[in-house]
């Protein structure tokens, strides 16, 4: 490589909850520059899931990252093409690949389902992937079975 790598760009923690994670999820949430759009919908989202839940005595926020680390993969199957076929070997993920991935498919998920706002979508796939349903968690189950269905293809390591 020529070139050094890039610097990491360090992401000052969200004014509500200081919270760094949460800047991340609403810079992954955010379309067309609008980050304080994005804001406005995951603050809206928190008093929704703080409203729904009420009788737990979990924070909304404790509540969102019990639900992202419910969806977050530890392995994926990347394609390896050996000889004339190609195979599905698993591998273990990044941890900011974790991040990553789990972000992705909470707000594709979200953006998919029925609803009024996002805010109302985003809290409902919030609540589900924390009671371990929804299509997110899903995503995520079927990643670690299609890794553990192709173990034997492990040892065609990247």
């Amino acid at each position: 490589m020529r070139k050094s790598k890039p610097r990491k760009r360090t992401i000052l923690p969200d004014p509500k909850y200081n919270d760094v994670r949460v800047t991340r999820f609403v810079n992954d949430m955010m379309w067309d520059g609008k980050k304080s759009t994005s804001f406005k919908i995951f603050y809206e989202c928190m008093d929704l899931i703080g409203k729904k839940m009420k009788d737990s005595e979990e924070t909304p926020l404790e509540i969102w990252k019990k639900a992202l680390d419910n969806i977050t993969p530890s392995v994926e199957v990347k394609s390896r093409r050996i000889g004339g076929a190609t195979f599905q070997v698993p591998t273990e993920i990044r941890a900011d690949r974790k991040i990553s991935i789990s972000h992705k498919w909470m707000l594709s998920f979200a953006r998919k389902r029925a609803g009024k706002s996002m805010a109302d979508k985003l809290s409902a796939e919030i609540l589900a992937a924390y009671n371990c349903e929804g299509s997110a968690f899903k995503k995520k189950e079927d990643t670690h079975r299609m890794a553990e269905a192709n173990k034997a293809f492990s040892h065609f390591k990247f």
